[in-house]
Formats: C-alpha cells, sequence, structure tokens
C-alpha cells in the first residue's frame, strides 16, 4: 500500500476479482448455500485465473505476493456478495500451505506445492480437537514412530473441505506431554495422503456457509511415511504460529468485505424503499445505522491493512492481527445485521441475500480464536497485564 491507498498494481488484483467474481451472481450463491454443492465451478475459475498460489514462491509456480495482495483478494471475493461462501472455498489454499512452503524440504516443497496452486490436489488443516479447543497444547492425536514412518490416531473438529481434500495438514503429538518440559514442545506437523479407508469425515451441519462443509475427522492407524514430517520432529506448535497472524488478518478482511457487501444492499434498498411518500433512508433511523456501520467497516480495514503491511515488512504485527480478526468480525457483524434491519420484514427473506450474511457474519466473531483469547492476547502482551488463565 501506498500510504493509506492501494497501489496501482494492488488496485489492478483487486479489479481484477471482482471482475472475475461477477460471473458469479448472488442467484449463484444464493443457491448452493440453499443445497450446500460446493462452489465448484467458482473454485475453478479462481484456480485458473492463479489466484490459488497469490501467496506461495515464484520458484513453486505462485505469483510470490505478500499478505497484503492475498487479503486485497480475498476481502474482494467476500465483498462481491460471495461472501464466506466465497472465501472460505478458497482461505485454505492461499495461506495454509504456507507451513509446507516455509518449513518443508527442497523435495516437498516442489513436489507437492504446484499440485496445490494448480487445483490437482485439495488441502484441508486438521488442528482443532473436540476436547481442546482453543488450547491447543493438549491436543490428543498421537503420532507413533514406526521403522519406516508413524501412525496417526486421534480426532479433528470443524475441519473445512475435508468432504473433497486429498491432502491433509495435520497437528499430532509425537512426545505425551507428560514427557516434555514444556507443553508446546513435542507437537509435529504432517502433510499426509488423505485416505479414506483410514480417516472417517463426517460434515457438521452448522448455521451458515453450507456450501463448504465442516467435519468431524476420525483418523484409526493412519500409516504414514517417515517424509511426511513437515521440518523438525517436535517443532509442530512453533510452526503452527508463524500462519496464525496471517490467517486473522485474512479472516480480518474478508469479514470487511462481507460487512461492505451486505451494507451496499441495504443502502440501495434504503434509497428504493419508499414509505409514506419517500425513500426511508431519508429517514434518520435509517441512514445513522449505516453510517455507523460504513465507519465501522473503514476502521476495521485500516487495522486488518497495517497488520498485512507490517507482516509483510518482517516486522511483529501480532497485536494488530489480532486486532484486525476482532475488529473487522465486529464491524462485519454489525454491517449485516444492519443490512438485515434495514430491510425490515424482508431482511428475513432468502431473494434479498442480507439473511445469509448475516448467518455467514457470525464465523469471524468465533474463528479462528475468540474474542476473549484476543482480549487476553492484547491485555497481557500490549497492556502488560497477568495472565488470567
Amino acid at each position: 500500500m501506498n500510504g493509506f491507498w492501494f497501489t496501482d498494481e494492488q488496485q489492478a488484483i483487486r479489479d481484477g476479482v471482482l471482475k472475475l467474481c461477477a460471473r458469479f451472481d448472488a442467484g449463484y450463491w444464493r443457491r448452493v448455500d440453499e443445497s450446500g454443492d460446493f462452489p465448484e465451478a467458482f473454485v475453478t475459475a479462481m484456480t485458473q485465473a492463479g489466484w490459488l498460489g497469490a501467496a506461495m514462491p515464484v520458484e513453486l509456480g505462485g505469483s510470490g505476493l505478500g499478505l497484503t495482495e492475498a487479503a486485497i483478494a480475498m476481502q474482494a471475493v467476500a465483498e462481491s456478495g460471495a461472501g464466506f461462501s466465497g472465501a472460505s472455498a478458497l482461505h485454505l489454499n492461499i495461506f495454509g500451505p504456507m507451513p509446507l512452503a516455509k518449513f518443508g524440504t527442497d523435495e516437498q516443497k516442489t513436489r507437492l506445492i504446484p499440485r496445490l496452486i494448480s487445483g490437482q490436489d485439495r488441502m484441508c488443516f486438521g488442528v482443532t480437537e473436540p476436547d481442546a479447543g482453543l488450547d491447543t497444547t493438549s491436543l490428543t492425536t498421537r503420532a507413533v514412530r514406526t521403522n519406516d514412518g508413524y501412525v496417526i490416531r486421534g480426532r479433528k473438529m470443524w475441519t473445512t473441505m475435508a468432504q473433497r481434500a486429498t491432502k491433509m495438514l495435520i497437528v499430532a503429538r509425537t512426545t505425551p506431554r507428560a514427557e516434555v518440559a514444556k507443553a508446546t514442545d513435542g507437537i509435529s506437523l504432517f502433510y499426509v495422503d488423505f485416505d479414506r479407508e483410514k480417516i472417517q469425515a463426517t460434515p457438521i451441519p452448522k448455521m451458515g456457509r453450507k456450501a463448504v462443509e465442516s467435519n468431524a475427522v476420525f483418523i484409526d492407524d493412519l500409516h504414514v511415511p517417515a517424509d511426511a514430517l513437515v521440518g523438525e520432529e517436535g517443532r509442530g506448535f512453533y510452526y503452527l504460529l508463524e500462519g496464525l497472524n496471517p490467517e486473522r488478518v485474512l479472516i480480518g478482511a474478508e469479514a470487511v468485505g462481507l460487512g461492505r457487501a451486505a451494507l451496499n444492499r441495504a443502502a440501495g434498498y434504503a434509497r428504493e424503499r419508499v414509505v409514506f411518500g419517500r425513500p426511508i433512508g431519508q429517514n434518520q433511523g435509517v441512514a445513522h445505522p449505516l453510517a455507523r456501520a460504513w465507519m465501522d467497516l473503514e476502521a476495521a480495514n485500516l487495522m486488518a491493512f497495517k497488520a498485512a503491511a507490517l507482516h509483510d515488512a518482517g516486522r511483529d504485527c501480532a497485536a494488530e492481527a489480532n486486532a484486525a480478526k476482532y475488529l473487522g468480525g465486529e464491524a462485519g457483524f454489525r454491517a449485516c445485521e444492519t443490512a438485515v434491519l434495514t430491510h425490515g420484514g424482508m431482511g428475513y427473506a432468502k431473494e434479498y441475500d442480507v439473511e445469509r450474511y448475516f448467518r455467514e457474519s457470525m464465523i469471524a466473531r468465533i474463528a479462528p480464536v475468540s474474542r476473549e483469547m484476543i482480549f487476553n492476547f492484547i491485555a497481557e502482551r500490549v497492556l502488560g497485564q497477568a495472565k488470567s488463565y
């Protein structure tokens, strides 16, 4: 970014993504939300346009762009009206492979990442567990070493894309927690084939984003070769940390995009809907909440792109990334709520789309980290308060 605005090249990225997304109208996203069908045509179009490799290194077939450019692209997807249905169909493959690209061997990177960029492989990420939640160090999935590799057993929850994944990036304990000096040690990262004879994935019925499923995953005696290990054994938790800030920035930027989509719908409706002989937007009771939603979204957007710029400059962005996720999630939610209320009774009708946006807006308030844990982080790491948990 050049100060507070995009460079010509970055604006071209935004314009290019919006132009492609315009081929998939509100009716398309309404249908996949209703049916639960994966938005295959949309993902294929984005893949063919090269967006899956936007943040991957050039030598591996990617574009070598930064987090800023990835956030621009993903925000444009959400803002186009695709919302989190569109963003989540791509999100994991934009920055998800980064631990592999950063910590994998040269052989792993050259063999595996180009297949993700081209769409030959699709990956899911197995981190969250039913009994551990945000306490990743308490995960119980085990990877036990064998003569030629490892055997993995355990459970994962909220694993997105497991129904169509060919690969899974998964964290598992290689050393029991009781046997390590620090709880963060003894966790390893693996990139494995999604062997459906050994891995059972069951979709979780949920509130929104039906087109991109989340799963409960059960792994039973999955034998993986030694070269499935990414980086050093026992260092997986630290590899995960490398991807946490970028993910939070992307979620925050996408939430702003979703809020903008809802706000645009609401502003248009407020101009066109006439009650008592005047457009409802002429009433301050309607116009003021819309104005506040715009201001909240723009403020959250500045934090998201500040965090992205810090990351791309190699500077610490942890506080800003967490703040971007929180502010984006809250601003997006309020904008979507305002959009529903602006439409009155019709805001509850699927044909106006804002009810879908509202349901999806809850995602960024919950995932990938709760609001309360973000408050804890800021209180402890920025404001110097004692740890509360």
